[in-house]
């Protein structure tokens, strides 16, 4: 693909109804289109024993954020959070900072302020975790929510309620190629919402 095409391709951010964000692209090659739903999953860590229901969800743009807040009340008063990054990152990696012990509507509005840099930098992504019992919410880098739960359906409701189907057969786009996208201002931005929310050594969280 010829220069031009390709940066012509990176323009294209709308797939019907379904808007993305600045952050990510299908790439160009037999993409996975996005389209808006959540499906419902297991995860499974064979070494550690653990199966735990996961729900996945694909958003548009004008509704992700918002949505992203919605799904935190679930999980109670006060969370863990953490703040993953890969901005210094050659090989797909990435590193994932915790701040443990903050209150639910102190960390909201931190996030409020950060809304672009959440919702457009494809090397920033956020999990927030409950102190009540084992569950998290992932708002990751490709700008999907991601939910670990033994009982999903307070998700599912909140998604059915901001008109979110389910759809089992949806593919994700992280099942294709795709092509993250970053700005150099976006690893300041980073800094100082880590600056803000306190994260302290890297934390080992449930792989996306």
């Amino acid at each position: 693909m010829s220069t031009e095409r390709l940066a012509a391709h990176l323009l294209v951010d709308r797939y019907g109804d379904f808007l993305l964000t600045d952050a990510i692209r299908p790439a160009p090659d037999v993409p996975v289109v996005p389209r808006q739903g959540f499906r419902l999953d297991v995860y499974r860590d064979r070494q550690a024993g653990i199966v735990v229901p996961v729900l996945a969800a694909q958003v548009s743009r004008e509704k992700l954020f918002d949505i992203f807040l919605a799904l935190l009340a679930p999980l109670g008063e006060m969370v863990d959070v953490v703040l993953e990054t890969s901005h210094d990152s050659d090989n797909d990696q990435h590193q994932d900072l915790l701040r443990e012990q903050i209150d639910r509507a102190v960390l909201e509005s931190h996030l409020c302020d950060f809304e672009s840099l959440l919702l457009n930098d494809g090397c920033t992504g956020v999990a927030v975790i409950s102190n009540a019992g084992p569950m998290e919410v992932q708002f990751d880098e490709h700008k999907l929510l991601v939910v670990y739960a033994e009982d999903l359906e307070p998700f599912e409701r909140i998604l059915w309620q901001n008109g979110i189907d389910r759809d089992d057969e949806m593919k994700l786009i992280t099942e294709g190629n795709h092509l993250h996208s970053t700005e150099p201002q976006h690893r300041e931005l980073f800094d100082q919402l880590g600056y803000r929310l306190g994260v302290g050594e890297p934390a080992e969280i449930v792989p996306g």
